[in-house]
């Protein structure tokens, strides 16, 4: 088992971490987009860019969802809401969730709240009312996925040397730093556009997100893309 790199602050906010009441199954079969608003709206963002001040970075208790329909894989969404498992190891907010002491790196996994777990019709009307939200489709509109394979050697290569992300993200459950969410199951929860989008122009989908831009080039966007394919297709292998 390989050590765990430094863990430091993350990009990538890929979990859905709805608020801790109840869905229910009869709203959400009669008008999901409300259901939406009335329990997730106190965690996340479903309306479009807030302030992207610190204060509101500190005090973010979910990703934003107002572009879900753009980010995420349906059929991911809806088998995940019935069964939710954590993406992101240290939360959202990793600074928060540390245990004091000399390793400034352990999470407190006591402060992490469970996600509310839906039955099948409620994780079915929540995912179709999600996967409505779709504000940019011009940046989705604008990524190529070509079609390619890539070793995993050469895109561990690329993937860190290039991008530095295993400082904030794990690409094996022990392997990675644990402040942005795990990458090795990303090709599953994620459309293709957007990882590459998201790649290309952190800001442009979050203003908040501690994700730098690392200005990668077309071509490493590419690799990286069908890197997390790989990890995502080792992981489901593994299980």
């Amino acid at each position: 088992m390989r050590p765990t790199l430094h863990r430091a602050i993350s990009w990538f906010a890929l979990p859905v971490a709805m608020a801790a009441g109840g869905f229910s199954t009869q709203a959400a079969a009669d008008d999901s987009p409300a259901l939406l608003q009335k329990e997730c709206a106190a965690c996340h963002n479903l309306s479009g860019p807030s302030s992207p001040s610190l204060q509101a970075l500190w005090a973010r208790k979910g990703p934003d969802l107002f572009f879900a329909g753009n980010k995420y894989r349906r059929d991911w969404l809806e088998q995940w809401l019935q069964k939710p498992q954590r993406i992101r190891p240290a939360g959202m907010f990793y600074a928060a969730n540390i245990k004091p002491g000399d390793k400034s790196d352990v999470v407190d996994e006591s402060l992490l709240q469970p996600h509310l777990a839906l039955d099948k019709k409620a994780a079915a009307a929540a995912a179709d009312a999600l996967m409505k939200l779709k504000p940019h489709d011009d940046l989705i509109a604008r990524e190529k996925i070509e079609a390619g394979s890539i070793s995993r050697t050469m895109g561990e290569m690329v993937f860190d040397k290039f991008a530095g992300c295993l400082a904030c993200h794990l690409i094996e459950p022990d392997y990675g730093g644990v402040s942005g969410p795990e990458l090795y199951t990303a090709a599953k929860r994620l459309q293709p556009e957007f990882i590459a989008s998201f790649i290309r122009n952190p800001q442009a989908w979050d203003a908040k997100t501690w994700m730098p831009n690392k200005h990668v080039s077309d071509a490493n966007i590419q690799k990286l893309v069908r890197y997390l394919d790989v990890l995502a297709k080792e992981s489901a292998d593994a299980k």
